[in-house]
């Protein structure tokens, strides 16, 4: 995100989604990337820990990227935006998707 209007109009934008969608509390599915270095790799699961959720992490082909996929049983939309801001804040260059 380049601005932080963008990043709220875009967590709003979700926001909406989920509430639409989903009864809560849902399964939701966080999609990370990382460049592939074990610390930052870490420090995105050590954020899940204690939550039950399932992480999956693959490599890219070329090995330079890691993929993270977090499942993991949430409250309501305003705390899967909460984990969101937090992973984005705590982990340097990380990617949402």
């Amino acid at each position: 995100m380049s601005t932080s209007s963008e990043s709220e109009a875009f967590y709003n934008k979700l926001r909406a989604q989920l509430y639409d969608t989903a009864l809560w509390p849902s399964e939701y599915l966080y999609k990370f990337i990382v460049s592939t270095d074990s610390n930052k790799i870490e420090r995105v699961e050590s954020l899940f820990n204690n939550m039950g959720a399932v992480i999956n992490t693959k490599e890219s082909k070329n090995g330079k990227y890691t993929s993270i996929s977090i499942n993991v049983k949430m409250k309501n939309p305003d705390a899967v935006i909460e984990k969101y801001k937090e992973v984005t804040e705590k982990v340097e260059g990380v990617i949402s998707l």
